[in-house]
Order: structure tokens, then C-alpha cells, then sequence
């Protein structure tokens, strides 16, 4: 296949939503001696699109952003340098291109696709050799392009710094990408997964995956007892935390002694607690998002909180081991043609959805 020399891609003009995005047509240089040109087939979105799309990411993004962070495509291209890839490789690349192993650091956040740095939603990418990965055996891009930040990220919070083991209990928020991965992976490791969720239709789902016990949480507002009751008092291992301030107190008094909250997203609303784990009934206290009963909560219960960036390329490389070992397979809820990105972006945001939305960038 000749090399192509223009690419359409999408460019957000102002982070002002989803009616910003525009698709436009940019020349394609040629790749440094370092890096690869990929054919971008796939990309799956993330709730940091929609925030991103809005200029409300709170780690910053470039004006005028090409934005998508999660691609699987093939490579059409290598430079003098690259050694490791050949033309018509499948790989995917690391969320954030320059974290390889290690802790995030400040440089290396400021490498996250989409967001500081251009992004996916492009048919033509030039990537860093050393941010590739090949992906899972078996595996069509649409199905590879679910695994950068959602996989990852349930990889690295459930066995990165405080792995889980078997007979391990792992508490997972909603149905959306992280919390279905951290489900998926939590089963194939050994552990006992409980789900919550707003719909009865999406825990017939989650109990499909492998969940042992289900809660709606609207049925069961008060779930964090719920979830006490059915660990005999005891509490999880890990929690998937994806609420934010609108949940993680609740998931905080879900956890054993020790156990780990692994904080993830902020996409519910606020309650607040008091040190005790008794729910306040001050309604605007709540609404407020006081969460000054949160290092009472968290010392009470010596929990370790921990953020998770995402993770590194050897973490992907793992994960990817860990796919090919089990089995796993995603969950892709819906998939839609480049040149419906807007209407992704609706149907991601409406919380229809279990599993990931893909778009299929290229035809063939």
C-alpha cells in the first residue's frame, strides 16, 4: 500500500462541546527516525472525550486538540531507527506515549493522547516505536482499540501496586469500560466481583461477566450496607471507584481494613458521610459536595486511596499476556462510522451503554 500523504481527522475548534468537532484534512510529514506512520482502523472513546470536549479536563489540553486516545491500526510505515515492527504489524499504543515503566511524572502526563498532545480520531497516526504494543492474538481492531485507558486502568488498579489475589473481593462501580474490564479482569484472576448499577438490564450483564452479587443502586441507595452485609461485615478488597466525590465515601465505608480504594473517575454526584459511615441527612451539605468527613473515613479504616493515571507500556504488555492467557474478550456495546463521531459522543454521554463505544475509522 502506498504511503499516503493526507489524512482526515477530526479537530475540536473549541472546547465548547460536541458540535465543535469538526473533520478537516491535514498533510501527513514523515516519520522520524524513531517513530511509526500507523493506519488508524479503530478507536474507542472515553468519558474523558466527552469532558475533554467541553474544556473541562482538569489536566489540561491543548487548544484546537485532535482528540481520541485509545486506536488499534497497522503500521504503514517505520523509520531508519525503529527496530522490533514491521510494515503491516497490528498494535495499539500507550495512552500516554512516553510512560514505558515506572511512576507518572509530570512530563509523561503531558504525553497523553488526545488531550496535551493530538490525538487518535485521525485515519493516519504517527506514533513513538516505543509507545506501540502488539495486540491481543485473535483479535479484530475494534475489539484492540477498547484496551488503552480502560483496560489498563483496571489492570493497574487491581494489579499494580496492591494486586489482588484469589478468593479476593473486588467491589466495581457502574457498567461502563473501566468498571467492566476491572470485572473481567477481577474474575479471571481468582477474585469474587460484586456490581452495582442503576439498571436491573445492565447487572444481568455484569452477572453474565461473572459478578456474584448484584445491587441497583437506586433500588438500594444506601449500598455501601449492602455491600458490608453480603462481605459478612467485613468489606472488599478492592474497589473500582469511577464516582468521584459522589461515591467514594460510600466506597471508603464498602472497604475492609486495609483495603484499597482505587480512584479512577468523578462522574456521580456528592454525598457526604460522617467518620462513623452513618450517611448525613443533611441533604445541603450533600449537594455542597462536603467531603470534610473523607480523612476521618479514610484513617478510620487505615484505607489505601489511590489514584490511577492510567498506566505504562510494560502494564499494557502485561494486560496483553493476561488476555492471551484467559481468554478475555471485551465488551463492545455499539460501534459507529468515523463520520458519525458526534452521535458516539451522544450515545457515550446518554449512559446507555455497557462496555465500550468504538469508532471504526477505516472501511477496510
Amino acid at each position: 500500500m502506498p504511503v499516503p500523504t493526507t489524512t482526515r481527522e477530526y479537530r475540536l475548534l473549541k472546547p465548547e462541546g460536541f458540535d465543535k468537532l469538526t473533520l478537516t484534512e491535514a498533510s501527513i510529514r514523515t516519520p522520524k527516525s524513531t517513530e511509526v506512520l500507523v493506519k488508524v482502523h479503530a478507536v474507542s472513546l472515553q468519558f474523558r472525550d466527552l469532558v475533554i470536549a467541553k474544556g473541562q479536563y482538569p489536566l489540561g489540553q491543548k487548544d484546537n486538540v485532535v482528540p481520541g486516545s485509545d486506536l488499534a491500526g497497522e503500521i504503514l510505515a517505520v523509520g531508519d531507527s525503529v527496530t522490533g515492527w514491521a510494515v503491516g504489524d497490528k498494535v495499539s499504543a500507550n495512552f500516554c506515549v512516553d510512560h514505558i515503566q515506572g511512576d507518572t511524572t509530570d512530563a509523561i502526563k503531558n504525553t497523553g493522547l488526545g488531550g496535551p498532545i493530538d490525538g487518535v480520531l485521525t485515519e493516519y497516526k504517527i506514533l513513538p516505536a516505543h509507545s506501540l504494543v502488539k495486540i491481543p492474538d485473535g483479535w479484530s481492531y475494534v475489539e484492540a482499540s477498547t484496551l488503552p485507558c480502560a483496560a489498563v486502568t483496571a489492570y493497574n488498579a487491581l494489579l499494580g501496586v496492591n494486586p489482588l489475589k484469589g478468593g479476593d473481593t473486588v467491589l466495581v462501580l457502574g457498567t461502563g469500560g473501566v468498571s467492566i474490564f476491572g470485572l473481567q479482569i477481577a474474575v479471571a484472576s481468582g477474585a469474587t466481583v460484586i456490581a452495582t448499577s442503576s439498571s436491573d438490564n445492565k447487572l444481568e450483564v455484569a452477572k453474565k461477566l461473572g459478578a456474584k452479587h448484584v445491587i441497583n443502586y437506586k433500588k438500594t441507595p444506601d449500598w455501601e450496607q449492602e455491600v458490608l452485609r453480603i462481605t459478612g461485615g467485613r468489606g472488599v478488597d478492592h474497589v473500582i471507584e469511577v464516582g468521584g466525590p459522589g461515591t467514594i465515601s460510600k466506597s471508603i465505608v464498602s472497604t475492609r481494613y486495609a483495603g484499597a480504594v482505587n480512584v479512577i473517575g468523578f462522574v456521580a454526584g456528592v454525598r457526604a458521610y460522617h467518620p462513623s459511615g452513618r450517611r448525613l441527612t443533611d441533604v445541603r451539605r450533600a449537594q455542597a459536595g462536603d467531603l470534610s468527613s473523607l480523612p476521618g473515613l479514610i484513617l478510620g479504616k487505615a484505607v489505601l486511596v489511590r489514584g490511577i493515571l492510567i498506566g505504562s507500556r510494560t502494564q499494557f504488555e502485561d494486560l496483553v499476556r493476561l488476555v492471551n492467557t484467559t481468554g478475555l474478550k471485551p465488551v463492545v456495546d455499539k460501534v459507529f462510522a468515523f463520520e458519525d463521531l458526534r452521535a458516539a459522543y451522544e450515545y457515550l454521554e446518554s449512559q446507555q451503554h455497557v462496555g465500550k463505544v468504538v469508532v471504526q475509522v477505516a472501511k477496510a
